[in-house]
């Protein structure tokens, strides 16, 4: 029994340092997504995601929430527009992972 319940821990373990690991995106993502962020985003957001004057500073964004930024980007939330009709799904992929990735020396 004290063998499974180590065992089980140990696993709990490894799991959860593996969802701890950074995403990993390609520059050529990272840096699209900084293109349109700088576009459509940065004017709420803050130029290069910092002090943003009223919206959420995206650099405290979950980084395990995909889903919910995907769903904001695409059908608004509270005061942010939907942005589905300007913004392909890989244009809305390349933005999280610009937020994800953050700017170089963040």
């Amino acid at each position: 029994m004290k063998v499974l319940a180590i065992a089980g821990l140990a696993l709990a373990c490894a799991s959860a340092g593996a969802q701890a690991e950074p995403a990993q995106f390609p520059e050529a993502q990272i840096k699209q997504g900084a293109a349109l962020f700088a576009r459509h985003c940065a004017t709420c957001h803050g130029t290069r995601m910092r002090n943003p004057q009223w919206a959420i500073d995206l650099r405290t964004f979950p980084r395990d929430a995909r889903n919910r930024f995907v769903d904001s980007v695409t059908n608004g939330k509270r005061n942010m527009p939907p942005w589905d009709d300007v913004l392909e799904p890989a244009d809305i992929e390349a933005l999280w992972a610009y937020v994800i990735a953050g700017e170089p020396g963040d």
